[in-house]
């Protein structure tokens, strides 16, 4: 899809230069998107800022969905000129994109990130959950005699007898939050399709996959299940004054706070770094940032901020990135991504 840029890209320019005043207009790099992938791009700004002496970009957290809208609404000074994602961009965002003008277009995945469970580290129980008693927590409805049902459970100890017998409280992203898409996808899916009473239903439906997503998609709204809104801090915090409350966000959020939270096993597997890049941890996923070409070159420092994000000195094993969580990329996909990115060369495509 990159070719479909080109024209597109000489208009942009064309509008983003009109008059010479858009490069003096904003002096700062504007980038908007994901809370997971905010504090790595909040961390690359700094150095970039500390290492140039030029204005520290603006990151906002937006969350994933939010993010891809501002992105994808046009070219110029009052759009972003890069968005953070915790999942690849959609088809429906990338034709949104390229109806505004926004077309040539760079994908930087730029390592993994393990989507947890967390708890105060004052919790009295030793929790660990199966994904099937994740998704019969969490589920808007679940299967009951053969039948869909709306979720009975406000207990843990009621799904099993070994978990805690304390209320189910968790506290977790809203729908514009691509942490709320992973944990659809690979919780409460995943969850589902353990569940022998739902895949009974799954299996005589006419396409199983197309049952799971509609009928184990949906999250509580009872209140078990709470919306924190996009910023995770404030679901460390009240962590910390709940102890049979639990969390979900991305796995730096935890590593930056292990003196108060510890994650809950998950599958009987613990959400570590080494186990997030094995692929054991069954909430492992994908970190990405998109970058606006048609704004390179013409945004001061643009193009030296992205170089600098794609140094080895912020995305290598021992860089400062994996240092705030980021499970790096092996050294040959690393390589191959930092070349493409930095030159904004390379096909770009999106899932249909």
């Amino acid at each position: 899809m990159k070719t479909l840029g080109l024209t597109a890209t000489a208009l942009s320019v064309i509008a983003l230069s009109a008059g010479g005043a858009f490069a003096q207009s904003r002096d700062q790099i504007r980038i908007v998107g994901s809370s997971t992938v905010f504090p790595y791009t909040q961390a690359v700004a700094e150095e970039f800022s500390n290492q140039t002496g030029a204005p520290a970009p603006i990151v906002e957290s937006t969350g994933t969905g939010g993010g891809m809208q501002i992105f994808c609404s046009g070219v110029g000074e009052q759009t972003p000129d890069i968005t953070g994602a915790s999942r690849a961009m959609t088809k429906s965002e990338y034709d949104l994109c390229v109806q505004n003008g926004v077309t040539d277009i760079t994908e930087a995945l730029i390592g993994y990130d393990g989507l947890v469970m967390a708890v105060a580290r004052n919790s009295e129980a030793d929790w660990n959950l199966t994904l099937e008693q994740v998704y019969l927590a969490l589920a808007a409805e679940v299967v009951q005699d053969g039948n869909l049902v709306a979720n009975p459970y406000s207990n843990w100890s009621e799904i099993d007898e070994s978990l805690p017998d304390v209320a189910i409280t968790v506290m977790g992203p809203p729908p514009t939050s691509g942490t709320r898409d992973a944990f659809v996808e690979l919780a409460m899916h995943a969850g589902c399709e353990e569940n022998d009473a739902a895949m009974a239903l799954a299996e005589a439906a006419e396409k199983k996959s197309d049952w799971v997503k509609e009928n184990c998609s949906r999250m509580r709204t009872d209140g078990p299940f709470i919306e924190a809104g996009e910023n995770d801090n404030l679901i460390v915090q009240r962590l910390n004054t709940d102890p049979n409350a639990l969390g979900i966000f991305g796995y730096s959020f935890l590593y930056e706070n292990q003196d108060t939270l510890i994650d809950v096993k998950l599958n009987d597997v613990d959400a570590e770094i080494e186990t997030i890049a094995s692929g054991e941890y069954p909430l492992s996923r994908p970190l990405f940032f998109y970058v606006k070409d048609a704004h390179r070159g013409v945004i001061p420092n643009l193009q030296e901020f992205v170089t600098e994000y794609m140094s080895e000195n912020a995305l290598a094993p021992t860089g400062y990135l994996a240092e705030r969580g980021l499970v790096a990329l092996p050294d040959d996909e690393r390589s191959e991504l930092q070349a493409r990115v930095t030159s904004g060369e390379g096909e770009f495509s999106v899932a249909e």
